[in-house]
C-alpha cells in the first residue's frame, strides 16, 4: 500500500510517500519512496502581519496541486493533509481551506500543538532505544516547538510552545515564553531516568549531515553548542558560502540550534538522536494505523 502525507509547515510544505509492506511477522515496513519540499515560508508572513498573503495563497495552491499529480503518478491510495503553527495563527486559514478544497479536492486540517507533538511520537522511535534512559522528543518548526517526554514505556507527557525559527528570527519570543519551556522541562523530566534527546525537523537533520555521524549515532551537546557558536558568529552569505547551506536553510539554523540545545540542556541530555523522522512520517503512520483500523 502506498500512502501520502503534507505537512504545511511554518518554514516550509513537505510531500512524504512511503511503501507500507508487512514483514514476516505481519509487522508494517515503512520505505520512503520520495520527499519533496517546497519552502513556502508562510510564517514570515503571518507572524508579520498576522494573515497568508495572496501571493504566497497562490504559491500554496501551485504546490498542492503539484503534490496531488506526484500522488496520482505514484498511485497513492490514502493521503493525509495538515497544516500547524503559521496557519493556526492565520486570519485567513478558513478562506483559504476552502479555495484549497474547491481546487484541489485536498482537505487541510489544521492541527493543534498538542496533536502536533502526538504525530511525531507516532513514529515510536524511543521503543527501539533502550530502556535505561529517558527520552525526550524535541520537534523545532517554523513557529512552534512540540515536546513529548518517553519513559519506562510511557508517555510522561507532551507539549507546545510558540518557540519556532521564524519566530525567533523576527524577534517575537518573549522571555515569558523561554521561561515557560524552560520549568515545564526541568520540573516534568525530574526525577526520571537519565534523559536523553531525539530530535526531529528539517534543521537538526542538517546538522546531523554535516556533522558526518554515522546513522543510528548520537550528536552531542558540545558538538551542536560548537555548530551554534560557530554558525552564529559569521554572516547569512557565509553559511550559504562555507556549509553550502540553501539561503531558507541558513537563516533559521541558527535560531534552531539554539532550541535544542536549550530543551537538552534544561533536561540534563548529553546526547541527541536523529533518526530523521518528522510530522510528515508521524502522519504517514497515523494513516497506516486508521486504514487497517477501518479494513
Amino acid at each position: 500500500m502506498k500512502l501520502a502525507a503534507i505537512d504545511i509547515g511554518s518554514n516550509a510544505a513537505r510531500l512524504l510517500i512511503t511503501e507500507v509492506s508487512l514483514d514476516t511477522k505481519n509487522a508494517p515496513l515503512f520505505t520512503k519512496l520520495s520527499l519533496v519540499r517546497v519552502p513556502l515560508r508562510l510564517g514570515f508572513d503571518v507572524f508579520d502581519t498576522g494573515k497568508i498573503s495572496d501571493k504566497k495563497v497562490g504559491l500554496l495552491l501551485h504546490t498542492i496541486k503539484g503534490f496531488v499529480n506526484i500522488a496520482k503518478a505514484y498511485q497513492v491510495t490514502a493521503m493525509k493533509t495538515c497544516a500547524t503553527s503559521a496557519m493556526r495563527d492565520a486570519e485567513n486559514t478558513t478562506e483559504i481551506i476552502a479555495m484549497i478544497k474547491r481546487e484541489t479536492g485536498i482537505e487541510i486540517e489544521v492541527i493543534s500543538g498538542s496533536d502536533e507533538a502526538s504525530l511525531v511520537f507516532e513514529n515510536h522511535i524511543a521503543e527501539n532505544l533502550d530502556k535505561e534512559h529517558s527520552y525526550l522528543y524535541i520537534d523545532v518548526g517554523g513557529g512552534s516547538t512540540e515536546l513529548t517526554f518517553f519513559s519506562n514505556n510511557e508517555l510522561i507527557f507532551k507539549d507546545s510552545f510558540p518557540i519556532g525559527t521564524i519566530r525567533l528570527l523576527k524577534d517575537q519570543v518573549s522571555d515569558a515564553t523561554w521561561n515557560d519551556m524552560k520549568v515545564c522541562i526541568k520540573s516534568k523530566t525530574k526525577g526520571y531516568k537519565t534523559v536523553e534527546a531525539i530530535g526531529s525537523g528539517g534543521n537538526i537533520n542538517k546538522v546531523f549531515s554535516m556533522s558526518k555521524r554515522k546513522d543510528g549515532k548520537p550528536l552531542s551537546y558540545e558538538l551542536l553548542s560548537d555548530y551554534y557558536k560557530e554558525l552564529s558568529n559569521v554572516s547569512l552569505s557565509d553559511r550559504m558560502s562555507i556549509y553550502k547551506l540553501k539561503e531558507d536553510r541558513a537563516d533559521v539554523i541558527v535560531p534552531a540550534l539554539k532550541i535544542y540545545i536549550s530543551a537538552m540542556r534544561w533536561a540534563g541530555s548529553d546526547q541527541i538522536y536523529v533518526p530523521k523522522i518528522g510530522l510528515v512520517d508521524g502522519l504517514v503512520h497515523h494513516l497506516w494505523n486508521m486504514q487497517t483500523q477501518s479494513s
